[in-house]
């Protein structure tokens, strides 16, 4: 039977014919979907179909699509004013008011907020800061930044040098010099030497490139405190202690990159504080607006401020969307959100259940190595050996496999190779867990069956 063109082939054909997407792959992108309507955690396609989001957008849409109280935010403050400069001389009551909340709930000795459209963004800013803050401290040959093998820190030029997932390089390199990566601490397949704990000996991987390079040459280590797009993987408890411990010994910066684990995701309103540490630096973006307006920004830590401020030359980093006003008043208003529905909780009591019923589901398939995850994000990686952790070749497309499976029973996420990735928003009900994890079996088993 010839196939009938339905309303979303229509809308593909013609976003075909003039649109480039992020991650472009025309043969991808054929079989899209185009979205009309999200209500909660569920997205409806062009055809009137119903899907689960079971990554909230891209890691971002925490409170869920059709957040009436959102858009009502940003139509008041764009009635009032939409735009002003955010450059020195000029600001804004909601950048204002958005920086003292931001100083009310985030780490204690981060109390300064610069404030950009998003997580690259945040990232370059980042940098940015951390070079200056060692020029200004009389050491200017401090400007390596480390970062972990499958971390995620954004494409922009230099966010993309500290982006440790390889498939982002190949056409457009060559890379920024200046940027040195580390294995990641990922408990399922990290090989500690004998006698020293999994974490220690991970962290211990910072401390020799350190040497390596020079301590006076490293201006700062860059980690995710769960690496979201390299696999969701999270690291043992002794890791982080270790690695703030290494960096106050060689004077090194510590940027938590919480673009994805902020707001309440892991069950902590900042993901650091799972393991008591507190970073330097701590970059934002994706949840402070639940995706509603493209915001981000970073904080600095008072030691940091007080660098900038004592100086007298002029920080000259700049963004013409910086500290946005309609953006700081939706940030305001999902701020309120987060707090007044307790996100944290609900993360750890969902992320719980999920673990559970993945678990429950799918720990006894021969072909799945391992589930793991850290408050309302998880993942599931497949194997082609489970006693020995043998990857399946690529080439047999596993993951991908499983994603288009998923898709057709109506379930939207992403894969990192073999490793499906499940974030939902965290205000998804209990049915639509068990719903993602039924659907999440049987594309694993249409899969698998065949292989």
């Amino acid at each position: 039977m010839a196939h009938t063109k339905t309303k979303n082939d229509t809308l593909i054909t013609r976003d075909r014919a003039h649109l480039i997407h992020p991650l472009h792959d025309d043969a991808f992108h054929q079989h899209g979907r185009v979205w009309i309507e999200g209500d909660g955690a569920l997205l409806t396609d062009a055809n009137g179909r119903q899907y689960i989001d079971g990554l909230a957008g891209l890691w971002n849409v925490t409170a869920g699509h059709g957040r009436h109280e959102l858009a009502e935010a940003m139509h008041v403050q764009a009635n009032s004013l939409a735009y002003c400069s955010g450059y020195s001389g000029s600001s804004n009551v909601p950048a204002i008011t958005l920086a003292e909340r931001l100083s009310e709930i985030c780490y204690p000795a981060i109390n300064h907020f610069f404030f950009t459209s998003g997580g690259g963004e945040a990232t370059d800013s980042s940098i940015k800061m951390a070079r200056s803050h060692w020029k200004l401290q009389g050491q200017p040959t401090k400007t390596t930044v480390i970062s972990r093998l499958d971390g995620y820190h954004g494409v922009t030029f230099a966010a993309m040098s500290a982006t440790g997932l390889s498939q982002y390089w190949p056409l457009f390199e060559p890379r920024m010099p200046g940027f040195v990566h580390i294995p990641s601490p990922n408990p399922y397949r990290y090989h500690a030497p004998d006698g020293v704990s999994q974490g220690i000996a991970a962290a211990n991987e910072l401390e020799r490139v350190i040497q390596r390079e020079g301590a006076d040459t490293v201006a700062m280590f860059i980690a995710e405190p769960v690496q979201g797009a390299g696999g969701v993987i999270v690291p043992p408890d002794d890791y982080f202690p270790r690695i703030r411990e290494i960096c106050n010994q060689y004077d090194v910066l510590l940027v938590a990159d919480e673009v994805i684990t902020g707001f309440g995701r892991t069950g902590k309103l900042f993901a650091l504080n799972h393991w008591n540490v507190e970073p330097d630096i701590v970059q934002f973006a994706k949840a402070i607006t639940s995706g509603y307006f493209p915001f981000g920004g970073i904080g600095i830590s008072d030691t940091l401020a007080e660098t900038q401020r004592a100086s007298n030359q002029p920080w000259m980093h700049a963004y013409t969307y910086s500290a946005h006003p309609v953006g700081c008043a939706t940030a305001l208003r999902t701020l309120q959100i987060v707090k007044d529905e307790d996100f944290s909780t609900q993360a750890t009591s969902k992320g719980k259940s999920l673990l559970n019923l993945l678990t429950t589901a799918l720990s006894g398939h021969p072909l799945v190595g391992d589930i793991r995850g850290k408050g309302l994000m998880c993942a599931v990686e497949l194997v082609e050996n489970k006693s020995t952790k043998q990857s399946f070749p690529a080439r047999k497309t596993v993951g991908l496999q499983v994603q288009q499976k998923a898709l057709e029973r109506g379930l939207v996420s992403r894969v990192k190779g073999d490793s499906y990735l499940l974030a939902p928003p965290i205000v998804i009900s209990d049915e639509q867990l068990e719903q993602t994890v039924e659907i999440l079996s049987q594309a694993i088993g249409d899969v698998t069956s065949t292989l």
